[in-house]
């Protein structure tokens, strides 16, 4: 029989409900005895995360303040320059980060100049020493391969929420051309960064679809983002209901269980949440944030609130710790 902690192809969703149906408080404890057994429990992993190209994108995620098909407050900007990304990913070296995550606003990568100029920023971010990743819509085989090659650790493609509920989010790219990109990741030899997003209207069911379809992934991802959505004026999402902190913590610790050797990451909505909400987040088995002022687009904790916060945690970086 497979266990929750032992996750396999034939897992249940079923089982997958009754975890996320538990008492919070028993919920949590099992995840936080997971979470020690495979990770460091004083120990964070920080990232830095930057738009190296940002809106004008054709498809249509209900959540996204950089789709074309939306009035947004964001403004469109080109691709980035490589000096300008490298002194940034610079920076975030000095301020504690281990990894640099550049993100750019397409629906799939195109061969051409701009991709020459990804790969050329992987390659010269990793030269600093840093963990790199990058998020950049759907690629194929050939294209992960040239990743590889240039040095990328990590590619992240959230499936963003269960099968179900999916086609209420987006429209202009299905489930199986995500769970294809996966695997073009994964046969490049590229770790898998992907999550999803909560307070998208979605119910009990569409979170345990979510969690299943991460937790079936062979092998599960490497990192496993776990956001709550940033309501944004002009998408068809602005006026969604605020996700209660509970319900990120028991996302947190269900993922924690199905997941136990992944990074788990406190991801967007975290500037909403309070430092006793994150708090929980982490005994439950976060062992991630990204650091910094924004999440592409989205307003992110000052960096003073995060040290103070860890601090009082005794949460320390990876990079402090090795």
């Amino acid at each position: 029989m497979t266990t929750l902690s032992q996750p396999s192809s034939d897992l249940a969703l079923e089982a997958v409900q009754e975890l996320l149906a538990r008492p919070l408080l028993d919920l949590v404890y099992e995840a936080a005895q997971v979470h020690r057994t495979h990770h460091r429990p004083d120990e964070l992993q920080c990232s830095e995360l930057l738009s190296i190209k940002t809106g004008a994108c054709p498809e249509d995620c209900a959540y996204c303040s950089q789709s074309s098909r939306y009035t947004t407050p964001v403004e469109r900007s080109p691709m980035a320059e490589i000096r300008e990304v490298v002194q940034r990913a610079q920076e975030a070296l000095e301020r504690g980060a281990d990894r640099f995550c550049m993100g750019a606003a397409w629906r799939q990568v195109k061969d051409g100049e701009a991709f020459e100029s990804v790969l050329n920023m992987v390659r010269e971010v990793k030269g600093l020493g840093l963990e790199t990743c990058v998020t950049l819509g759907m690629l194929d085989g050939e294209q992960a391969r040239r990743l590889k090659e240039a040095g990328l650790d990590y590619y992240n493609h959230n499936l963003d929420t269960g099968p179900s509920h999916y086609d209420k989010i987006v429209s202009t790219r299905s489930y199986d051309d995500r769970l294809q990109t996966l695997e073009n990741v994964r046969e490049a030899g590229i770790s898998v960064c992907c999550g999803g997003i909560l307070g998208m209207g979605e119910s009990e069911f569409d979170r345990a679809e979510l969690l299943h379809q991460l937790a079936i992934l062979d092998p599960q991802p490497e990192s496993v983002p776990i956001n709550s959505l940033v309501a944004v004026e002009g998408t068809p999402l602005a006026q969604a209901e605020p996700l209660d902190w509970s319900e990120m913590v028991r996302v947190i610790a269900a993922a924690r269980i199905l997941m136990p050797r992944a990074v788990i990451r406190l991801s967007a909505g975290r500037k909403e949440m309070t430092e006793e909400g994150q708090s929980l987040c982490f005994l439950a088995g976060a062992n991630s944030i990204f650091v910094g002022d924004e999440l592409l687009t989205t307003p992110n904790p000052a960096p003073q609130s995060d040290a103070a916060l860890l601090s009082k945690l005794g949460l320390k970086a990876v990079r402090e710790t090795r």
